[in-house]
């Protein structure tokens, strides 16, 4: 579309407006007025070439009546165009053209889909295009949830002109929190997001279907190797087998994210924003880290961490998993992301939200928070050590978390067989909440370790990253654990606080392997729990969980040190597992405590 064709498709009444009354009029938008102040004029099957002349294609909504070139956004997504239909028009009656980009092979794009493939050049040549059209002002914006987060960061490290912002919801972080968290594959990546994705529609119900977990049983129970997944559920995956091929951080996945030279120069305003709950929050984190560490003070970068899970970082609500926030979560993100615009773009004041670079919701308290950095926001560290008088493997018979050490004390242990899938049956056949169940807890299956601390005595905000550093001991060459924690109220219900899990062989390093060849204790340093922040009340007490990570969602490891993706029910080996705390070999879990407030 030339200039001439964007001015003469402009239908409506504002079509003969001069150009600076329809300036005027994108100046006095009413946020808060019931009906909106342009109309969506929606263009489908807009054709965007690529370098190697693969076309990509995508829906436009212009605002009609304006007539001169604006600022323009745009999502780059693998689930349709059609996903970004709210925030098309939500931006375009608010003055911004959008451009909803299918990924190619996806949706109306031509070429082979290929996730963290070749996101990079396609935003680069996106970008280009969009500075020529007639309606953008040179300016480009981006948003999107989750890939479509990636896909903003994947366009950084394309390095396109033009670009002047993103806000990257949730983003994948390529090797670190998709396919692989912690050099742990999701079954997720070979089964249910490789079904939603699989040729150029949508599987929605697929996708959505509740039998999923059963389903990942179904696989576990055959005893087949990881590498099987997508023939077990019936398709072939590119994408798939190359990723197996990479089961650690390597250097094929630092392509696929942007480069520390980029990151170095990378000046534009971000908005980073992620859930407490949110399956990317590490993905997020990890960018925001990546940019400060090589960017500096240079950094115009904010984050922002609600009460949310992964989709209600999109759209807010007051509910979700189980958990009920307060009104002031509910954070209308669309006008967010506009005044975001407002301010990177057009030179506007910066969103009167963000009154620091770091805002977090603190649960229970139900307020907002604001620091200059995330690390800010934890004014100290308790921390508490492991203590037991017998092996406290349920919530009936637990150890105990106490500010000082035990002198002399046996070590605790759990045996687990990879074999046992009775947990995993158990694990299926719920429908509790896991943020308020316990029923997996309660339950012996599996083997687990339990320690609780007292009561607190007074209410206390924890904010900040939890830290487990434990002294263990197998007797194979290689296990998973994972390690939870929980508030329990003087009630006896129970609320999911957060999580990390961990691979032996990986004890050293996400980029070290090293089976485990002594029966001695070591050290596993558990610093990658997710961000929490949450009013802890007097008489509650903190729950920490020690089990294998025998989980419907994750990889299983068969204990035998062979590659993952290749070991089968016949390699399984049981491990005991033994975790020591005595004064020789310290166990501890550290609590965040947020800044007092002034």
């Amino acid at each position: 579309m030339n200039r001439r064709e964007y001015l003469l498709s402009a239908t409506s009444a504002l079509t003969l407006a001069s150009a600076p009354a329809a300036k005027a009029a994108l100046a006095n938008l009413d946020e808060t007025a019931a009906e909106p102040k342009f109309s969506a004029q929606i263009k489908y099957e807009v054709r965007i070439p690529m370098r190697d002349g693969v076309h990509l294609g995508a829906t436009l909504y212009l605002p009609r009546g304006v007539r001169t070139p604006r600022p323009t956004i745009f999502a780059l997504t693998p689930y349709t165009a059609d996903g970004y239909h709210a925030e098309g028009l939500s931006f375009s009656q608010n003055g911004y053209p959008f451009l909803a980009v299918d990924m190619r092979g996806r949706g109306d794009s031509n070429g082979e889909f290929s996730p963290f493939g070749t996101e990079p050049n396609d935003g680069h040549d996106i970008v280009e295009w969009i500075v020529e059209q007639p309606f953008c002002n040179g300016r480009v914006g981006m948003c999107g949830l989750s890939w479509v987060g990636y896909t903003q960061w994947a366009t950084v490290r394309g390095d396109p002109k033009g670009l002047a912002t993103i806000i990257p919801s949730a983003p994948a972080y390529a090797g670190f929190d998709f396919p692989i968290r912690y050099n742990i594959f999701f079954n997720y990546a070979g089964g249910q997001w490789m079904t939603f994705v699989k040729g150029n529609t949508r599987r929605n119900n697929a996708f959505a279907d509740a039998n999923w977990g059963k389903e990942y049983l179904r696989f576990l129970e055959s005893g087949l190797p990881f590498r099987k997944m997508p023939e077990f559920f019936g398709f072939e995956s590119k994408p798939f087998e190359e990723w197996i091929k990479h089961p650690q951080q390597d250097e094929y996945y630092d392509q696929l994210n942007p480069l520390p030279e980029q990151l170095a120069r990378l000046t534009m305003p971000v908005l980073s924003l992620c859930g407490i709950y949110d399956g990317d929050q590490l993905g997020t984190l990890e960018f925001h880290r990546q940019h400060l560490k090589h960017a500096g003070a240079k950094a115009n970068h904010y984050l922002v961490i609600g009460p949310w899970g992964h989709d209600e970082v999109r759209n807010p609500t007051a509910e979700f998993y189980g958990i009920k926030v307060g009104q002031a979560s509910v954070l209308d993100m669309k006008k967010l992301h506009r005044d975001w615009y407002a301010f990177a773009m057009e030179d506007g004041p910066r969103p009167e939200f963000l009154k620091k670079k770091f805002a977090h919701y603190v649960m229970v308290a139900d307020k907002w928070r604001y620091a200059d950095t995330i690390e800010a926001a934890t004014a100290r560290y308790e921390t508490l050590h492991l203590h037991s008088s017998g092996n406290p493997d349920n919530v009936y018979a637990s150890g105990t978390l106490k500010p000082k050490p035990a002198k002399k004390a046996e070590p605790d242990h759990f045996i687990y067989d990879p074999r046992d899938l009775s947990g995993l049956r158990l694990e299926a056949s719920l429908t509790e909440w896991h943020t308020t169940g316990q029923t997996l807890v309660a339950a012996n299956a599996g083997g687990k370790l339990i320690y609780h601390s007292e009561p607190f005595e007074k209410d206390t905000e924890v904010t900040g990253f939890f830290k487990f550093n434990a002294s263990i001991a197998i007797d194979t060459p290689d296990t998973d654990f994972m390690v939870s924690i929980y508030e329990i109220a003087p009630d006896g219900s129970s609320m999911f606080l957060t999580e990390q899990h961990k691979r032996a062989r990986y004890r050293e390093g996400l980029r070290t392997e090293k089976l485990i060849a002594t029966k001695e204790p070591l050290r596993y340093d558990f610093d990658g729990f997710f961000f929490i922040s949450r009013l802890i009340r007097k008489g509650c007490r903190l729950r920490l969980v020690v089990k294998p990570n025998h989980d419907l969602k994750w990889q299983k490891n068969y204990n035998s040190g062979k590659p993952v993706v290749d070991e089968t029910m016949a390699d399984a080996r049981t491990v005991t597992v033994r975790l020591y705390h005595d004064t020789a070999h310290p166990s501890t879990l550290s609590i965040p405590i947020g800044q007092p407030e002034t």
